[in-house]
């Protein structure tokens, strides 16, 4: 039976809080009374503040992101919880510019009714607010599903295209509108080969046998659609990257951005070996894999398995994905 270090129950997200914002004092402050990250720099050219949030127990995402090139404000929910409504109005407030605030969404049940309480409270105010849904997960895009595809890695590549768009002095209706486009030009799937441990009871959240693999698991410990044996790595990663272009379905010649993402517990080995395939498979089908981010982006705790993101990207999401950044998680 594994358990987490921590002070006692209830005391790991706001402890891991506190650190966070120390270990990185030049980047960001924590608003520790309404429980939300602030950076301290972000471009004055901006005229809209962008902030994101979500459960904790994927980090980096978002606190990770949080500074010059990318979110204002970052609004962490205690684990696999979206955060309180009340919190995501105040940081809003202290997010918004002079064009208001926009809210980049993951499309879970709680983090839509949350911010759009929120958002209501900021019209009430007179604060204007538009919100992206990111909705990549693949693994989710089904009929049956009645709150559709869930917000996964995308989220981290739209973040940082929509903070450079923001740095360019974009306004509200037009980071939205970017904003929509991105997220209907990404898909996402993870694989587990084992699941994340339960922060309450210790144990693995799910069951799974050394011979299977969870083949579209959620990063809250979502059971995938299917299990599949487990077999050689790039078979696997065959079989995800063609659904992934069969979804996205870019022409020949498009250029993507590919997120190759851990989610916990996988090395970089393996992580540099599943790039390899992918650039392999996109170079056979006459795309161009334009950039890469190749490492621990948006975890589950400590869950065996990684994801892979496809967003297709243009000349003008490519010049804005390359702009600087300087956040605790992503700078160049």
């Amino acid at each position: 039976m594994a358990s987490y270090f921590e002070n006692g129950e209830g005391s790991l997200v706001p402890d891991a809080l506190r650190g966070f914002a120390r270990a990185h004092a030049s980047l960001l402050t924590l608003d520790s009374g309404h429980g939300f990250l602030l950076a301290r720099d972000t471009a004055p050219a901006r005229r809209v503040g962008l902030l994101s949030g979500g459960g904790s127990g994927h980090e980096p995402l978002h606190a990770g992101y949080v500074g010059r090139g990318m979110l204002d404000v970052a609004c962490p929910g205690l684990v696999f919880a979206s955060p309180h409504n009340r919190q995501v109005y105040e940081g809003s407030l202290a997010a918004a510019r002079s064009q208001g605030v926009l809210h980049i969404v993951k499309n879970y049940t709680g983090d839509r009714i949350n911010f759009g309480i929120a958002a209501e409270r900021l019209a009430h105010h007179g604060v204007p607010c538009a919100r992206v849904l990111v909705d990549d997960d693949l693994a989710t895009d089904s009929g049956d599903i009645a709150a559709g595809r869930r917000g996964t890695g995308g989220t981290v590549l739209i973040e940082k295209t929509l903070g450079a768009a923001a740095d360019t002095g974009l306004g509200l209706q037009e980071l939205q509108e970017l904003g929509t486009r991105l997220a209907a030009s990404c898909r996402t799937l993870a694989v587990a080969s084992a699941a994340h441990t339960a922060p309450t009871t210790g144990r693995p959240a799910f069951p799974l046998d050394p011979e299977e693999l969870e083949y579209g698991v959620g990063i809250h410990g979502e059971r995938a659609p299917r299990t599949i044996p487990r077999g050689p790595l790039g078979p696997l990663v065959e079989r995800m990257v063609l659904a992934l272009l069969e979804a996205l379905d870019p022409a020949r010649g498009a250029s993507v951005i590919a997120l190759v993402n851990g989610l916990g517990a996988v090395t970089p080995l393996e992580l540099y070996a599943v790039h390899a395939e992918l650039g392999d498979l996109l170079d056979a089908r006459g795309i161009e894999l334009a950039r890469s981010l190749v490492g621990e982006y948006i975890t589950s705790l400590d869950m065996r398995g990684f994801s892979i993101t496809l967003l297709i990207a243009d000349t003008q999401v490519l010049r804005l994905f390359d702009a600087p950044v300087r956040t605790a998680a992503l700078h160049w």
